[in-house]
C-alpha cells in the first residue's frame, strides 16, 4: 500500500477541518492554506502547519490559485492534496498539475473529471450507459440567437445550469424567452466567479420533483460500491438546506434500481474515489432522471456516514493509498457488507437572515453555545465566541447531523439540538430550520424541491427574547455609564462601616515618620542605590496591593480615599519595603474610566502620606499605561512627568519580549 505521510487540504473552513481530522486519525501530517481574509479562520490553526496563498488576490481567487497552492505543496513537502468541495475540487487542470508535480490528487482521474465534472459530458455518458436523462441542450453557444433556438427546441420552463461545479451556483429558472438572455448572462457571471468557468446548459424543468442522490466509492482496481442514497429535496435557490438518509419515500425495489443505475454509470466511465450521482424523481410519474455526477466529497456526506458507519473522507485517502474494497485491512467493506444502520438528517446553520431575504450577516460572534449529546454530530468552521465572520465566503457556520433508529427519533433529536444553540452577534437561520423540521410535510417525508417556495408558514417566527444578552448589556451599561435613574439624586452618606486598621502601640501616627528605603535612595542616588541593592543579601519586598496585582478582586475596587486611610500605617510600619507599586498598569485606566478619579491626584496624595518608601510604577513598555502602542517621545515625556510626581522606580513590563534584551 502507498503511504501518504503529509497531506495538503486545498480548501477552507468546515471541510478543511473535516479532512484534517480524518488525516490526523490516520497519522498523516496536515498542511493548510488560507487567504489573507482567512488569516484568523479556525482551519488555519487546526492544521499542523499552514501557509498564506494568493497574496494580493481577491479572497475567492486565492483558493483558485493553482500555481501558488502547488508552490506551498512543494515547500511543505506534501505527498497528496485533498481538494474538499467547491473551489478546485472539480477542476481537472488542478488534478493534472498535481500529477506533474508528483503529488497525489485525492479524487478521480482528470479525464473522468472532465467527463463527469462537465454536466453536458456527464449527460452524454449517462445516455451511453442507458441511464434515463431529462431533455437538455449541449453547452450553450455565445450567440444569444442560437441560445434562444436551443431553448425553444427543449420547451419552457427551463433550468439553467453550470457545466462545471455545483452548489446551485449559476442555476436559474427560466419561465419564458423574455428573461432568457438576462438570466443566462447572470448565470455565466456567477459560474465564472465560483468555478473559473462560465460554460452553461439548459435543462427541462420538472416542477414537482424530489432530489435524491446516491453516494458511490470506487477503488483503483475497478471495484465500486454504493452507500445508498440521500434525500436533498429541501432546497432554497437550488442550495440544499436539509438532507436526510435514507430517502423516506423510496421502496426497496426503487432504492435497489436507483443505486445500481448509479453504479452502472460510474463503471462506464471508470470512476474512483468518492462521488455522488444525483437524480430527480418525478413525483407525478414516479420516474427518475439523471441530473449530474459530483466527482468529489459532498457537503452532506455526513448523513451517509451516520447511517452506514463508513468514514467517507478516510475512504478517499485510503483509496489513494491503493486500498482495495472488500479487504479487511482497507477499511472499505464489500457491497454486501454495507447496510443501513439508522436514519439521519443534516441541517446547515448559516449566518443568513431569513427575515431579511436570507441576506448573509457578518461581524463578531459575541456568544456561541452549541448542541451536544447522544446522536448529535457537529462539523463546524469558524464558529466560536469571538470569531469574526467575514463577508467574503460562504455563510455556513456549522453542520448539525443527528442520528436515530427511526426518522421520527432523528428529527426529534435535531429539534432538540437546534434549540440548544445560542448564537449571538450575527443573524442565523436557526429558527427557520426549526420550522422546516417541525413541518408535517417534512416529518412525513413528502417534501419536494418546491417545499420552501410553496410553504409561507416556514417564515413565521416568534419574537426573539434573548433575555441573557439584553440583561448583560444593561448591566454593562450601568457599570460603565451609571444608572440614568440615579442622575440628579443626592449621594447617600457613608453607610459602610469604616475599614479595620492596624491596632496596637507599634504605630504612633502622630510621631515623625521613620527613615525608610526612599531616604536611602535619595542619599545614595540611583546608581549607588542599585549597587547597594545588588550587594544586599536579604530578600527585598515590593507591595503591589495598591496597583493591580489583585485587580479582579481588590485593587480596582479601591478608591483613593480607601488607599489614603491605610497609607500612614505603611509609612510607620513598613519603612524598609523596597517599594510600593501603586501606579501604572491597569490602575491608571481604571481610575479614569471606572472610578472617575484623577490618577495624578492620587499619586500626589499618596506621596504626601508615604514620604519614606519608594513608589514603583508598572510601565507597559511602548504602551506606557494604555492599551495601544505610543510614539517613543510620548512615552519618554510621560515617564518624566511621573518621576516629577513622585515615582522612584520604573518596572518595565514585558521588557524581555525584545530579543536584544534577552541577549
Amino acid at each position: 500500500m502507498k503511504k501518504i505521510r503529509s497531506l495538503l487540504v486545498a480548501n477552507r473552513s468546515e471541510i478543511a477541518i473535516r479532512v484534517m481530522r480524518a488525516a490526523s486519525e490516520l497519522g498523516i501530517r496536515t498542511v493548510g492554506i488560507y487567504a489573507n481574509e482567512d488569516r484568523f479562520a479556525l482551519h488555519r490553526f487546526k492544521a499542523d502547519e499552514s501557509y498564506l496563498v494568493g497574496e494580493g488576490k481577491k479572497p475567492i481567487e486565492a483558493y483558485l490559485d493553482i500555481e501558488d497552492i502547488l508552490r506551498v505543496a512543494r515547500e511543505a513537502g506534501v505527498d497528496a492534496i485533498h481538494p474538499g468541495y467547491g473551489f478546485l475540487s472539480e477542476n481537472p487542470d488542478f488534478a493534472e498539475a498535481c500529477a506533474r508535480e508528483g503529488i497525489i490528487f485525492i479524487g478521480p482521474q482528470p479525464e473522468v473529471m472532465r467527463t463527469l465534472g462537465n454536466k453536458v459530458a456527464a449527460r452524454e455518458a449517462a445516455i451511453a450507459a442507458g441511464v434515463p436523462v431529462i431533455p437538455a441542450t449541449s453547452t450553450l453557444p455565445d450567440n444569444p440567437a442560437q441560445v434562444r433556438r436551443l431553448a425553444e427546441n427543449i420547451g419552457y420552463p427551463l433550468m439553467l445550469k453550470a457545466s462545471w461545479g455545483g452548489g446551485g451556483r449559476g442555476m436559474r429558472i427560466i419561465e419564458s424567452e423574455a428573461t432568457l438572455d438576462e438570466l443566462v448572462t447572470a448565470g455565466r457571471r456567477e459560474s465564472l466567479a465560483a468555478f473559473g468557468n462560465d460554460e452553461m446548459y439548459l435543462e427541462k424543468l420538472i416542477r414537482h420533483a424530489r432530489h435524491v442522490e446516491v453516494q458511490v466509492l470506487g477503488d483503483l482496481h475497478g471495484q465500486l460500491i454504493h452507500l445508498f442514497e440521500r434525500d436533498c429535496s429541501v432546497q432554497r435557490r437550488n442550495q440544499k438546506v436539509v438532507e436526510r438518509a435514507p430517502a423516506p419515500y423510496l421502496d426497496e425495489a426503487t432504492r435497489t434500481e436507483l443505486c445500481e443505475t448509479a453504479l452502472e454509470l460510474c463503471r462506464k466511465v471508470g470512476y474512483t474515489h468518492a462521488g455522488t450521482v444525483e437524480f430527480l424523481l418525478n413525483v407525478e410519474t414516479g420516474c427518475y432522471y439523471f441530473i449530474e455526477v459530483n466527482p468529489r466529497i459532498q457537503v452532506e456526506h455526513t448523513v451517509t456516514e451516520e447511517v452506514t458507519g463508513i468514514d467517507i473522507v478516510k475512504a478517499q485517502i485510503r483509496i489513494s493509498q491503493d486500498a482495495r474494497i472488500g479487504e479487511e485491512s482497507s477499511g472499505l467493506p464489500a457491497q454486501h457488507e454495507v447496510r443501513l444502520l439508522a436514519h439521519a438528517l443534516q441541517c446547515r446553520i448559516t449566518t443568513e437572515d431569513p427575515e431579511n431575504n436570507f441576506t448573509p450577516d457578518y461581524g463578531p460572534i459575541t456568544a456561541y453555545r452549541s448542541a451536544a449529546g447522544f446522536g448529535v454530530r457537529l462539523d463546524g468552521g469558524t464558529a466560536y465566541s469571538g470569531a469574526i465572520i467575514t463577508p467574503f465566503f460562504d455563510s455556513l457556520l456549522v453542520k448539525v447531523t443527528t442520528r436515530g433508529q427511526t426518522p421520527a427519533e432523528a428529527i426529534g433529536r435535531m429539534d432538540r439540538a437546534l434549540r440548544e444553540f445560542r448564537i449571538r452577534g450575527v443573524a442565523t437561520n436557526l429558527h427557520f430550520l426549526e420550522n422546516v423540521i417541525r413541518h408535517p410535510l417534512f416529518r412525513s417525508g413528502e417534501c419536494t424541491t418546491r417545499f420552501i417556495d410553496d410553504t409561507p408558514e416556514l417564515f413565521r417566527f416568534s419574537a426573539r427574547r434573548d433575555r441573557a444578552t439584553r440583561l448583560l448589556r444593561f448591566i454593562g451599561d450601568v457599570v460603565v455609564n451609571g444608572n440614568p435613574e440615579m442622575a440628579g439624586r443626592k449621594k447617600p452618606g457613608h453607610v459602610l462601616a469604616p475599614a479595620m486598621k492596624p491596632r496596637g502601640n507599634r504605630s504612633n501616627l502622630v510621631s515623625t515618620v521613620p527613615a525608610g528605603t526612599r531616604d536611602r535612595l535619595k542619599a545614595l542616588g540611583p546608581t549607588a542605590f542599585a549597587q547597594w541593592l545588588r550587594a544586599n543579601p536579604q530578600v527585598m519586598l515590593t507591595d503591589t496591593s495598591m496597583r493591580d496585582a489583585h485587580q479582579s478582586l481588590f485593587a480596582t475596587r479601591m478608591r483613593t480615599r480607601d488607599m489614603l486611610d491605610i497609607a500612614p500605617h505603611y509609612a510607620h510600619l513598613l519603612p524598609q519595603l523596597l517599594s510600593m507599586e501603586c501606579w501604572g498598569g491597569a490602575t491608571f485606566d481604571v481610575a479614569l474610566r471606572f472610578l472617575k478619579e484623577d490618577p495624578w491626584e492620587r499619586l500626589a496624595k499618596l506621596r504626601e502620606h508615604i514620604p519614606n518608601i519608594p513608589f514603583q510604577m508598572l510601565l507597559r513598555s511602548a504602551n506606557a499605561v494604555g492599551y495601544t502602542n505610543y510614539p517613543d517621545n510620548v512615552v519618554q515625556f510621560f515617564i518624566q512627568q511621573a518621576a516629577q510626581a513622585g515615582i522612584d522606580i520604573f518596572r518595565v513590563f514585558d521588557s524581555l519580549n525584545w530579543v536584544d534584551n534577552m541577549r
